[in-house]
């Protein structure tokens, strides 16, 4: 039987990612709490538009949302209107975009963040909220698993199995911990497509689209996968179901001044 293609896309906004803030070493700003709520930047207003253009011409995804952003109403709006089209999901990108992973062992603060952010996305998505789960900016570390568990979370999609990405796990970790970590929590783990055409595991996700030469083995490996029939909610969590998963940012959209679509075929 042929694998299944799901499609994700992340809500970040610029000021969510680590060398703005939520990451010890990478970040301008620690992520003081409380966390200081913004409207959509420029560029992610663009991408929204763009986002919303591609779900009308036909396109339906995943989108892993951080909660906070739900305390704009211009976002907000958006996100109600997208929902109406029916070909949208609602997922778990957090509360405010922390790297869990790059802080050290947290499970309670990361337990409350992540009941906060649960409760606000399952109440705003309704029949079209998952219980699924994306780490912000990937930073994930076994020790996250099993408070996914407590939290009822049966997906998670946040490993990205290549050796550019593994000090994401945490000191001393490796992906290989953090998937047999999700397997013993009772979760199952959609890990992103990579690429091993050269016998080394490439990243070809999220930020890799638009990195010089890691694009041009992204756009490769989207094409081979691209005629894939989609996967269905049932088969995402079915762990006996051949999942390919594929991610970018609704920010990619404000790119070529709005008019950037994922590269499938």
């Amino acid at each position: 039987m042929k694998p299944k293609l799901w499609l994700t896309v992340d809500s970040d906004d610029i000021r969510h990612i680590p060398r703005h803030q939520g990451h010890p070493k990478r970040s301008k700003k620690k992520l003081a709490e409380p966390y200081q709520v913004s409207e959509p930047s420029p560029d992610l207003l663009l991408g929204m538009k763009g986002f919303s253009k591609w779900i009308d011409d036909g396109g339906s995804a995943t989108l892993f949302v951080i909660a906070e952003q739900l305390e704009s109403p211009e976002f907000s709006k958006w996100l109600e209107e997208l929902l109406l089209t029916e070909r949208i999901l609602i997922a778990c990108h957090g509360l405010s975009h922390r790297s869990w992973s790059a802080w050290g062992e947290d499970t309670e603060g990361f337990s409350h963040a992540l009941a906060d952010a649960t409760l606000r996305l399952k109440e705003f998505g309704g029949k079209h909220w998952r219980p699924w789960f994306r780490a912000p900016a990937g930073y994930i570390a076994p020790w996250m698993a099993e408070v996914l568990a407590v939290h009822g979370y049966r997906v998670d999609s946040s490993v990205n199995e290549s050796w550019l990405t593994r000090r994401k796990t945490g000191p001393l970790n490796s992906w290989a911990a953090v998937k047999t970590a999700v397997k013993e929590a009772g979760i199952v783990e959609r890990e992103w497509l990579i690429n091993r055409e050269f016998g080394v595991k490439f990243p070809v996700c999220g930020p890799a689209l638009h990195i010089p030469l890691l694009k041009t083995i992204s756009k490769r490996s989207w094409r081979s996968v691209s005629l894939l029939e989609k996967a269905h909610p049932i088969e995402v969590e079915n762990a006996d179901c051949d999942v390919v998963t594929v991610y970018w940012h609704i920010l990619d959209h404000a790119r070529k001044k709005g008019d950037w679509t994922p590269p499938f075929v």
